[in-house]
Parts: structure tokens; sequence; C-alpha cells
């Protein structure tokens, strides 16, 4: 297949009048300069954007939790009654349905951080990994790839708490009932499996490092100071912030990723220098959680990736600038992250957490994932391409190639009508 682009993002920069010819789902040839050849895809050509942390049922909440005052505890409970209502197939229903919102939206690739694992009351399904297998079999029909970043879940507080009502779906007893579940999950093609820590709230330190053990090597992401009071919590029980907890435990490994990071002192700053940190602004922004150090973790020298977290948006281009405009409000200066930076941590360093090293650039020999963005809308018109994440918004994305296959065509997907399952599954 060979695809033409008057504009494409590739080598860091917007290139002109770019060829680019793709065979068994990769890029075999990107060629800047050509003349007009094969199916033109309009406005920019970016890479597959990379949503590295993602909880699908959350999208159910979307508008739903907003009637009163409140905080991230608070909107818990309300989420905590949709996890106790959804069983496998429901959760595949949902799951499709969102996955393909975020196709539409330029997704390519998903990190589902998964904790929604037995029956309401905790009895594990006939199949241990139901949840999980929806989870796959939902993405792999929206046409996306998926990392099933599958979470140890055991306590309900830093203290120890045992589990409790809805919570009890979600814990394997300890981290070896645990790894015999997860053992049963299987990568395929379009399909990683990944681990997850869910926080220091949810896991005991006794287990930490046989963990680190057993997952080294694999994307492993754990939520990491979202609230303050976690790590009140955390400094109470251990006498340490979550960051020096986890790197005494040995978590902190070359694919360990810190999702949130909002809160962190110097020390911390300096232990996250070297990992992945998925930074969701959309969601910390709806839970009124904080702003996160995004300049001074980048400066450190983290590699920052995006995800939509609890699907208050599915929008990777308000992540992106929203991790800018955030700055701004926090330091009341502007130009903390070009586009370059901000593109990068959409599309490279979140499929790099997710472990997709192979994917996020338009480069020969990498995956072919294309996102094609309208230089036509309201929105977009009469902007500099270089400079379209400051403008553009998910209703721009009109294509979208996902390991060389079409799935979306002109702002609607090739294999289902989104907004019509999104209604099936929410009603």
């Amino acid at each position: 297949m060979t695809y033409f682009a008057q504009y494409a993002w590739a080598g860091g920069t917007v290139a002109r009048d770019v060829r680019i010819e793709i065979e068994d789902g990769r890029f075999t040839a990107v060629t800047p300069g050509s003349a007009p050849t094969g199916t033109l895809l309009p406005g920019l050509v970016l890479p597959g954007l990379a949503n590295a942390h993602s909880h699908a049922f959350h999208r159910a909440l979307r508008g739903r939790t907003h009637g009163d005052r409140g905080s991230f505890w608070t909107w818990r409970e309300l989420m905590y009654e949709v996890a106790g209502r959804l069983d496998p197939d429901s959760y595949f229903t949902l799951a499709r349905a969102v996955y393909g919102e975020m196709a539409l939206a330029g997704i390519t690739c998903v990190g589902e951080f998964h904790y929604l694992h037995h029956g309401p009351d905790g009895t594990p399904y006939a199949d241990p990994n139901a949840m999980g297998h929806a989870l796959i079999e939902a993405a792999q029909e929206a046409g996306i790839r998926i990392t099933l970043l599958d979470a140890v879940y055991l306590t309900s507080g830093v203290d120890g708490k045992p589990l409790e009502g809805v919570q009890r779906r979600f814990g394997d007893g300890d981290y070896d009932g645990w790894a015999a579940r997860f053992d049963g999950l299987r990568a395929s093609p379009g399909v990683k499996i990944g681990a997850a820590l869910h926080s220091v709230r949810a896991v005991p330190v006794d287990g930490m490092a046989t963990f680190a053990h057993r997952t080294d090597g694999l994307p492993v992401h754990v939520h990491l100071s979202e609230q303050r009071a976690e790590n009140e919590q955390c400094q109470a029980v251990h006498g340490c912030s979550p960051a020096e907890l986890l790197d005494s435990m040995g978590v902190w490994q070359p694919m360990t990723t810190a999702v949130h990071a909002t809160h962190l002192s110097p020390a911390d700053l300096r232990i996250l220098g070297d990992q992945h940190v998925c930074l969701c602004p959309s969601t910390e922004r709806d839970l009124a959680d904080g702003i996160g150090p995004a300049r001074a973790l980048a400066d450190a020298g983290a590699r920052l990736s995006l995800g939509s977290d609890s699907q208050a948006v599915i929008d990777l281009f308000e992540e992106a600038r929203s991790v800018e405009l955030d700055e701004r409000l926090a330091t009341e200066r502007r130009g903390h992250f070009t586009a370059a930076e901000l593109l990068t941590a959409a599309t490279v360093s979140g499929h790099a957490a997710l472990g997709w090293d192979d994917a996020g650039t338009i480069a020969a020999g990498r995956r072919a994932d294309l996102v094609a963005v309208s230089l036509e809308s309201v929105r977009t018109a009469g902007v500099d391409p270089a400079g379209l994440v400051f403008a553009a918004t998910a209703a721009d994305v009109t294509h979208v190639v996902a390991d060389g296959r079409l799935i979306v065509d002109s702002g609607r997907h090739t294999a289902f009508d989104v907004p019509a399952a999104l209604r099936e599954a929410l009603t």
C-alpha cells in the first residue's frame, strides 16, 4: 500500500509531500519531496498515538459524577458502583465501544491498567482471566493494539486493611495467587502482557521485591502519588514517600512506568529521573488531584507519556497540550514544552512505555501506524502544521491506519458504528 501526505510528522519535524510505502504492516519507505502517488491522506499525518494509561470501564462515569462537590475519594465510590455491575460480556461490549472511540481519536495502541478480575463477590470466573480476555478481544475488534497491564490489588489501604465490598473482585488473595492467574495470560499479535502494582495503598510491602523479580523485563505500571493523602499515609506507615518505598523494593526497573506522579518531593524527582512517567492531565484535573511537575520530571530525565485514564475525555491532543498549559498555570510563565516534545510523549514514548519499541515514528522498518488530522476544520484552518498539537482535537482526526490496516476512514470506524456501540453499552 502506498499513501501520500502533503504534510507528515517525520524525524521530529513536518516534512512536505511525503510518499509512505507499507508492506506486511511495516513502513518500507518514507520519501519526502515526492510527486503525488497512491492514496491521499489529508491534512497533517502523524504517527499513531499511544494511550499509555486507561481504565476502560470508567467511560461509564463521563458526565455522571459532577452533580456535587467532592474529591477523588468520593468519586471513587461512584466508580465502585460501576465496577460492581460488569461481567465479561458487558465489559467486552463497553470496552469495544471505548476502544472504538480511541481509534477515532487517532489512538493505535492502549495500555489497559486492569484490576477488575473476578466476580462481584470475589469468586473467580470459570476462566480466571475472563475479564482480561474480554478486554483483549475488544481491542482486537476495534483494530488497535493492547498492552494488558494486569494489576496486583490486595489491600484497601497502606495499613494493609483487607479488601471489602466490590474491592473483593479486584484481589487474588496474595502475590502468589496473582502470579498463578497472571501466568495464564498470553501475548499474541497485537497483544502484549504486562503487569501493574495498583498503588502503595493496594499492595503489601511483603512481596513487592518478589513481584519485581517475577516481572523483570515486562512493562510494569504503578499509580504513584496521585493524591496528597496517599503520600501522607505512606509516610505515616512506612516513614517514606511512595517513590522511596518502591525504590527500596527494587520496583523501579527500565520498563517500569509511574502513572500520575503528581505530588513529588525533590528526592522523588531524582528517583524517577530514569523512569517512564505517564501523565493524565484531563483526569487529574477532573478529580481535582493537582498539577504534576511535568517539566521538572522531564528535566530530571524521565520519559513522559500520556493517558486518558478515567476517560473524562479521550483526546491525546488535549492531554498533550494540557501538559504545557498546566505548567503555565502553575508557574505563571509560558513556553515549557515544544510541540515536538508533546508529540513525542503522545507517540514514541507512549509506545515505549507499553513495550512497543517498534512503533510511534513514521520511518522504514517501524509499525505502519498513521493518523491524518484535518487542517480544514474551524479549529485548525490556517494553523501552521508544526503547531497543530496546540489547536487540534480528536474530532479533527479523519483517517487512521494501524499496523497497515485502515481502521478509520473519513472520520468513521471501518468495523462498526462507535456512537451506537457506546449508546448500547451505556444505556
